[in-house]
């Protein structure tokens, strides 16, 4: 499986990234409920179950039904004032933006492990490699030198020299294949693929193809600024906590019912109809603490903001220059250093073999040679490391 087979699966299966997709359908929903106008109350009353006498005759209501009867009736309608609903609607809108920006910065974390696990998976690969090379080549010398022990040409001490680079070298592939195993379990989470499964990263371990500059660093932070989900968060709870202080300062106008009644043999007229209107009075409770409370909050929002973004700058700058301190490192690895030492390492192997050099000499090359196969290895990963965390703390692609 190759880096962009691997991203396709997780973008369609990432249990997380579903989950907040479906929260961005609630939001939506909770929006469209908020369209809504309250429900009219219709309320009945006043209804004698049973016969009354001495009472002014009346005519039937429904059928023989009614001469008797006192009903009442009542359907009563609440309106808002000061546009509660309206800014209700935009404040849903708002909501739904807010946890459109939440899953953009789910896929941001997630995109920044999915990309770092498979980069340490390839690192741990290209160990596996050496280290699978290295121990089919000693074992041969090892059988060589136990053949040649044997017969005594060859002290024992040489011997278990050669016996102990070969069980460093199987001890060191066991660690590396318990490391992929861990990441793996790390990497099946985020793809959802079975536990029964292994994958194998199908790609070249190579060094990013990208030259950065100083330049380009003042770009990157009013990309930030515009792409960075954390601040654009941070700026829509800044919309909602404006609208919220909108709202609560709305709520100082009572809402308004109004009603029309029916009674029947309740009065001195047969059959009544009337209107009515009905309201609080903002004699007490003027909302004055939620008003203070959502005029901190938009203060509360504004210091997030800005701390979100001296965040985005400072993290840009820091992750550049381990990027560049890095990109110098491998400016000095030129594209035949790594199949020099491969050839010189053949050379000095085929040397041992053929006693023209001693066992000593033969293992500090071999100590050089894992050595700078580890340089190289380790630069790669963490140029590739420092380039996604570049991409991750600018919040896009680049």
């Amino acid at each position: 499986m190759g880096r962009k087979e691997a991203e396709a699966v997780f973008l369609a299966n990432n249990l997380d990234i579903i989950a907040r997709k479906l929260e961005i359908s609630q939001a939506e929903a909770r929006a469209v409920q908020a369209k809504y106008w309250p429900n009219p109350t219709l309320s009945i009353s006043e209804v004698n179950l049973w016969r009354t006498y001495d009472i002014e005759e009346q005519p039937a209501l429904i059928g023989n039904w009614g001469r008797n009867t006192q009903i009442s009736a009542e359907i009563e309608q609440v309106i808002q004032t000061a546009g509660k609903r309206r800014k209700n609607i935009e404040l849903q809108k708002i909501e739904v933006e807010g946890e459109k920006y939440e899953l953009q910065e789910v896929l941001r974390e997630l995109k920044k492990t999915l990309r770092n696990t498979i980069t340490e998976i390839l690192y741990n690969q290209e160990q596996q490699k050496i280290y699978q090379s290295q121990i089919a080549s000693i074992e041969k010398l090892t059988k060589s030198y136990h053949n040649q022990l044997n017969l005594g040409n060859i002290s024992k001490a040489e011997y278990v020299r050669l016996k102990a680079q070969e069980i460093e070298f199987k001890k060191k592939l066991v660690s590396l294949k318990q490391e992929i195993e861990d990441q793996q379990v790390e990497l099946k989470a985020l793809l959802m693929i079975p536990s029964g499964s292994y994958l194998v990263i199908s790609d070249a371990f190579t060094m990013p193809d990208k030259q950065l500059s100083e330049i380009e660093l003042s770009q990157w932070m009013e990309k930030a600024k515009e792409n960075r989900p954390d601040i654009m968060i941070a700026r829509n709870n800044e919309r909602h906590a404006a609208k919220n202080l909108e709202i609560q300062n709305a709520m100082k106008t009572p809402d308004v019912s109004v009603s029309i009644g029916y009674d029947r043999g309740g009065n001195i007229m047969k059959d009544f109809i009337g209107l009515g209107l009905s309201f609080d009075l903002p004699v007490f409770d003027r909302n004055k603490g939620n008003i203070q409370e959502a005029r901190l909050q938009i203060e509360k929002t504004k210091v997030e903001t800005r701390k979100n973004m001296l965040k985005s700058e400072n993290e840009i700058v820091s992750v550049f220059r381990n990027y560049l301190r890095t990109q110098q490192v491998s400016e000095e690895i030129d594209d035949t250093y790594e199949s020099t030492l491969d050839g010189l390492l053949l050379s000095h192997e085929k040397n041992f073999r053929l006693r023209n050099i001693s066992m000593l000499e033969y293992m500090d090359f071999l100590d050089t040679y894992i050595g700078n196969k580890m340089i190289i290895l380790d630069t790669k990963k963490e140029l590739n490391q420092y380039y996604e965390n570049l991409q991750y703390v600018v919040g896009q692609d680049l």
